[in-house]
């Protein structure tokens, strides 16, 4: 929901006593109330093929379309399929292959299929709207964080890389099995831990990048932070690829918005890095200092890895220093 650049901000149709969380902040879910303890977390993704197999590519759809309502804590509940597809040039085959992975995750994820839609389409598009339920007093919103908060992070970049040079029929197999099992792999443990320990703000990291989403939360917080660019978690073999020349247009867009707002004397490698547009990322959690390392043993507890890459500060908001 994060992508979508509204010009109904201030509408009638997007405003409302019980809309606890709309598009203003540029957050990852809207949540309306429907009752004193139960709100409905609500978002849709969906994307043309990521990768070459198709079970996969519906795994990955269907993580990354959950991972918008676990980054504000909530539970997924239900979820409605969206598909295009090019009926005269792909066999519906090859679509039960890409049906089957989603659906495959929602069941890992606890979360029911109860429709969609398709349409024709030349080129093929998979996603899912996916709703959850949280408590209206619990929601981890992008909004959040505070001053001195530690940031935690819990996947590597590159994806985005990698997917351009498999593409190009020049990611390495390694690479390829490590960033596919990572967009596969669901951030409900990460969400569970951010929720038992407290946590002041968070959001997923996607087609931003990890720097478009940290502005996201900075300029929704009033906050700027500071980077730690040797802490940052990246693939293995991402940077050769660089320098092969894979380099998403998306992530190309991602870095000329947000240049800018990056201070410090880090190289232009780095800054692409973390320009990248992702799929189905880790969460980037604000957490208050005292409990990083709670946070910290929690995720690991839970299965998941995690990486302590920063700290908000004073400043302008949205700017970020990379030391």
């Amino acid at each position: 929901m994060a992508q979508v650049l509204s010009p109904l901000n201030n509408h009638a149709a997007s405003t409302h006593p019980d809309l606890l969380v709309g598009t203003s902040t540029s957050d990852d879910a809207g949540v309306y109330r429907i009752a004193p303890d139960r709100a409905l977390v609500q978002t849709v993704d969906y994307f043309t093929p990521i990768v070459d197999d198709a079970y996969d590519w519906g795994r990955i759809a269907a993580a990354n379309a959950l991972s918008d309502v676990y980054a504000m804590g909530a539970q997924p509940l239900t979820a409605l399929q969206l598909v295009g597809w090019p009926r005269d040039t792909l066999s519906f085959e090859l679509l039960g292959d890409v049906l089957r992975g989603g659906a495959d995750v929602m069941v890992d994820a606890g979360c029911v299929i109860i429709g969609g839609h398709s349409i024709d389409d030349r080129e093929p598009k998979y996603g899912f709207a996916v709703t959850g339920t949280i408590h209206p007093d619990r929601i981890v919103t992008n909004a959040g964080a505070r001053r001195g908060d530690g940031l935690v992070v819990t996947k590597p970049l590159g994806t985005g890389i990698a997917a351009t040079a498999l593409k190009a029929g020049e990611c390495p197999e390694e690479l390829r099995r490590n960033v596919t099992e990572s967009m596969i792999a669901l951030n409900a443990g990460a969400a569970q831990a951010m929720v038992e320990v407290g946590v002041n703000a968070a959001t997923d990291v996607t087609g931003f990048g990890l720097a478009g989403h940290l502005m996201e939360m900075l300029t929704a917080s009033g906050l700027s932070a500071v980077l730690e660019t040797e802490a940052l978690p990246v693939f293995e073999g991402v940077g050769d690829l660089l320098d092969a020349g894979h380099f998403p247009g998306g992530s190309a867009r991602n870095l000329a918005s947000i240049d800018p707002h990056l201070h410090g004397d880090v190289d232009h490698d780095f800054r692409r890095i973390i320009a990248d547009a992702q799929t189905s990322g880790g969460l980037l959690i604000s957490v208050p200092a005292a409990s990083v390392a709670d946070l910290v043993s929690a995720i690991s507890a839970h299965g998941t890895e995690s990486w302590v890459i920063g700290s908000l500060t004073d400043g302008a908001p949205g700017s970020i220093t990379l030391v």
